[in-house]
């Protein structure tokens, strides 16, 4: 399977993206505010950057560093000696805690944020919200990861397959489609659902700083981060960062230089007075 690696992570991506992108069309749950075609030329290119960024500086995969750490005999899961199938449940809720600790990492110290801005700035919100990130996050994300698979030397499959349910989830949780309000409550118990994420993309700050995960809702009940609703419901909320492109939207290029030209970072960095609070 681990051969196949490209593959399968490609064709899931895909997979998953053609569906969510068919649910929004068919089951909208948010009328949007700009152009889809516009929006998407810029987030679907920083994409194609990011990719072509990882495999250029970051060679080495997630995945091919795991084989070659257990083969070395490094880290935590080296010296375990359990069951292969609870070695890949642990590693995969490791890794999934460490994506919960590290977004709020990139909303606490204002130079990450300045990085992780360009991911809220979208003034729209649907499955290619997902993967709009600043190539240089997705850079210090890789190193992250990197670095966490060499102390833990997971199995390599559990990286993989955490790998796809962390696209994959990315995905269907900024998917812009309406769930059942009966059936959203059921699913949120375990997992992130689109209307439990979309609060943290709220203009509010206290909202914002809210509902960090994007696999296990777990972590954001356990730690205090957890907000049910947005205070003016989804249909009314405003999404992005104070009027930061809203309206007209953050082109490609705009995305790229504005971690370095913007001049206010406001109360968005998680602060005392913001974290948690509905105002």
């Amino acid at each position: 399977m681990l051969e196949h690696e490209p593959w399968i992570r490609l064709s899931l991506f895909l997979g998953v993206l053609l569906v969510v992108m068919g649910l929004e069309l068919r089951w909208p749950r948010r009328k949007l505010v700009m152009s889809r075609w516009r929006r998407w030329r810029s987030n679907l290119g920083l994409v194609v950057l990011n990719g072509l960024l990882v495999r250029l500086i970051l060679p080495v995969a997630a995945v091919a560093l795991a084989v070659r750490t257990q083969e070395a005999g490094w880290g935590l899961f080296s010296w375990l000696d359990w069951p292969g199938w609870l070695e890949m449940v642990l590693a995969v809720v490791l890794l999934d805690l460490a994506i919960y600790l590290q977004h709020v990492l990139f909303h606490a110290a204002p130079a990450c944020w300045r990085l992780h801005m360009v991911h809220h700035v979208d003034c729209d919100y649907d499955v290619t919200t997902g993967l709009r990130f600043h190539p240089i996050e997705i850079l210090l994300s890789m190193l992250i990861k990197l670095t966490l698979v060499t102390a833990l030397a997971p199995p390599p499959e559990a990286v993989l397959l955490f790998e796809v349910i962390l696209n994959g989830m990315a995905m269907f949780n900024h998917g812009n489609f309406r769930i059942k309000p009966v059936l959203d409550r059921k699913l949120r118990l375990l997992l992130v659902t689109p209307d439990m994420h979309r609060v943290h993309h709220s203009v509010v700050p206290g909202e914002a700083n809210s509902n960090f995960g994007f696999n296990l809702s777990l972590w954001d009940r356990l730690f205090g981060t957890y907000r049910a609703q947005p205070k003016l419901g989804h249909e009314k909320m405003e999404i992005g960062v104070s009027n930061i492109g809203f309206g007209k939207g953050v082109t490609f290029l705009e995305a790229l230089k504005l971690p370095f030209v913007i001049s206010d970072l406001g109360a968005y960095p998680i602060q005392k007075r913001n974290f948690g609070d509905s105002d």
